[in-house]
């Protein structure tokens, strides 16, 4: 297949669409479902993005995309108790592809709220049962099993996209795009993410272990793909939060900090001990406990309100609460998609218990970045590559 007609572009009075090939056969096969531009513009930048999580780690990788740029992402680490219950997974038989998207779609549930999924491995049975019960529009992976396939061709009523891609397809070295109808063109970014990129450690503190490496590989190559400016929090083999497409550096650092610190606060044992009512949605529940973290906390527990959630009136988490628990926030991994230009940057993020840091360095100001971070005493290093993607 040369050429495949989609629904419409970016809006539904954007026709004709479609996406071809100009030599060769396209590497996808659908499944399932009718594929929309959006659509395959999430699943092409996400399956870039879990190939190299997997070449790079050598762990099933996970991303979960909205918008052309990534909610979460993800490898397999076997997921503790408090995760298994903020994520809604207990009691569930979970194989290490499955608990790769569980991750990556628990880094930040609200926005992946119709996401669209990426899988490094084959879709087993076990994923596809855990897609079918969340809010998505469609999948990306190399190969789904008998079992899986027919679970997914099941969700949305028969709608549900299920992309087959060719793992060893390799596209040209040159890319185009239109613009205005003045056509763009560039080599592709090619470069390789690995740990050879963090030997330049300027800063005092230059112990990096085994496990921040690997995160920050996650980070470099979750930017990678995401759309510029953006930086990326990492912990535990997973994107924590992810502040994309902002003009300002501090504003991605602080977006990106306060959807860090918002997946950390989900573990606070008041919030995971609120007292839901019993069938309540999951959206509704992410939602409601978002509410009841942020400072609007009475628009879900006023008179009137609260009974519409809960059996029992909770109290309020106070900001004192709140500021106690995140200072236990620690081991935080952060990479930035180019350098950093001040020294606010570290103290932003050292508040979400960032220790290690991969940035591009090159700024006029890289004396004042390295002095923050050895206030710290965090290790940074310095990749001396920039990763803006649009």
């Amino acid at each position: 297949m040369k050429e495949l007609e989609l629904k419409y572009g970016c809006n539904p009075n954007q026709k004709p669409a479609r996406v071809y090939m100009k030599d060769g056969e396209l590497p996808i096969q659908i499944l399932n479902g009718k594929a929309g531009y959006i659509n395959l513009l999430d699943a092409f930048n996400s399956w870039q993005l879990v190939k190299e999580l997997k070449e790079a780690t050598g762990l099933p990788s996970a991303a979960s995309f909205k918008h052309v740029s990534p909610a979460g992402a993800a490898v397999y680490v076997p997921l503790d108790e408090t995760l298994e219950k903020i994520y809604f997974t207990e009691g569930l038989k979970l194989s290490p592809i499955a608990v790769a998207y569980v991750r990556a779609r628990g880094s930040d549930r609200m926005s992946s709220y119709g996401d669209f999924a990426a899988l490094s491995d084959e879709c087993d049975e076990s994923c596809a049962r855990y897609l079918s019960r969340e809010v998505s529009d469609g999948v990306i992976a190399p190969s789904y099993t008998k079992e899986a396939l027919e679970i997914l061709k099941k969700k949305k009523k028969g709608n549900y996209l299920v992309i087959q891609i060719d793992p060893d397809y390799v596209p040209n070295e040159i890319e185009t795009k239109d613009v205005f109808g003045i056509t763009f063109e560039q080599g592709r970014n090619n470069a390789k993410i690995t740990e050879d990129l963090f030997e330049d450690i300027p800063t005092q503190n230059k112990e990096l272990p085994k496990g921040a490496k690997r995160d920050l590989l996650i980070s470099m190559i979750t930017l990678k793909y995401t759309q510029s400016n953006s930086v990326c929090y990492v912990k535990d083999g997973q994107a924590i939060g992810i502040g994309a497409g902002q003009q300002s550096r501090i504003h991605c650092t602080r977006l990106a900090g306060s959807k860090a610190d918002t997946w950390y606060l989900r573990q606070h044992p008041k919030v995971l001990n609120l007292p839901f009512k019993d069938k309540i949605r999951r959206a509704d529940r992410d939602n409601t406990i978002d509410v009841y973290m942020s400072d609007d906390y009475e628009d879900v527990l006023s008179e009137g309100m609260w009974q519409q959630f809960f059996t029992e009136q909770p109290t309020p988490l106070t900001r004192e609460e709140k500021k106690e628990w995140l200072a236990t926030l620690t081991d935080v991994s952060l990479g930035s998609d180019a350098f950093f230009p001040f020294g606010d940057n570290i103290e932003r993020a050292y508040k979400s218990g960032v220790k290690y840091v991969a940035q591009a360095g090159g700024s006029i100001r890289d004396d004042h970045v390295i002095k923050t971070c050895d206030k710290y005493q965090i290790v940074m290093a310095c990749t001396y590559l920039r990763l803006f993607h649009h």
